[in-house]
């Protein structure tokens, strides 16, 4: 049953049947981030690239997703802090987190806050799922999102990642995320693009899930994040020979990011507690795994 949700997942993330080579050593570990990343050296990460547990009751294999308001921010302060000791000075850590707009519309924001104290929070980018887009007469309308049924709400199509850093000032890649001009003729106009056809994409990135039929093979983890978003964020950054960390491993997205991004990264490293998920990442980058 494993072998072959891993092979699904390879064509799924992938696009083809393919087996990518490895970008370097892959560290994967079961268990505690916290107690993990105390084992690794201070200043030692590049980049982490992560979505935690959002305490909204999802239901993952291992973890319990039902802690109070204050004993998630306090779980929050924990791994925030483990994080910032683990990170290089021009570090950067991009924090995904969905709003829960119906049911706690700040609490999003507690938690960046809370990860705060420990980081300078240096661009806030908004990952849209779902957009509809109106020209002229006709409405088009692009991914996918989780249908809110209510007389209050709408639905809700977007994400937060948050881009800490430990003092503001880390130097980023903007142009390995950016875009054509759609007037050419700013190419030529405006001189700091210097002949190039790009530009900043700015902070809300469209990245739609690839659609899927069958959850339970397609993508066997309640709540994954797509590996294009994964690896814009590491592209953005842009340093390389770089160590990549996701405390969150989950089935493994970030690790494949990090391995389409072979140009940049040398080393990653991930913690999940839960062994099914593990098992899928280490297959998909076709590495072992070990325990903390």
């Amino acid at each position: 049953m494993l072998w072959n949700t891993v092979r699904f997942l390879r064509f799924y993330v992938s696009g083809v049947v393919r087996r990518a080579i490895a970008t370097g050593p892959f560290l994967l570990k079961l268990g505690d981030c916290v107690r993990g990343m105390k084992q690794l050296d201070a200043h030692s990460v590049d980049v982490v690239v992560t979505s935690p547990p959002y305490n909204i009751g999802i239901d993952y294999n291992t973890y319990r997703d039902t802690k109070t308001d204050d004993e998630y921010l306090d779980w929050c302060e924990e791994w925030g802090a483990a994080i910032a000791r683990v990170l290089a000075p021009n570090g950067s850590f991009f924090l995904n987190l969905g709003s829960s707009a119906s049911e706690n519309p700040f609490f999003v924001f507690s938690v960046a806050m809370r990860i705060g104290k420990f980081f300078e929070l240096q661009n806030t980018i908004h990952w849209i799922k779902a957009i509809s887009i109106e020209r002229e007469a006709d409405v088009t309308s692009y991914g996918h999102f989780k249908p809110i049924n209510s007389p209050r709400f709408v639905n809700d199509c977007h994400e937060y990642v948050f881009h800490f850093t430990p003092e503001g000032k880390s130097r980023i890649d903007r142009l390995a995320v950016g875009v054509p001009y759609m007037d050419k003729s700013n190419i030529e106009r405006w001189s700091h693009t210097n002949g190039r056809d790009k530009r900043c994409r700015g902070n809300t990135w469209f990245v739609p899930y690839k659609t899927i039929h069958q959850r339970a093979k397609q993508r066997p983890h309640p709540a994954t994040f797509p590996v294009e978003l994964a690896a814009k964020c590491i592209r953005l950054h842009g340093k390389r020979n770089a160590t990549v960390l996701d405390p969150f491993l989950g089935i493994g997205h970030s690790a494949i990011a990090a391995k389409e991004c072979a140009d940049l990264v040398e080393r990653f490293i991930g913690f999940d507690v839960d062994e099914e998920y593990l098992k899928i990442a280490a297959e998909l980058v076709e590495c072992s795994y070990s325990r903390v």
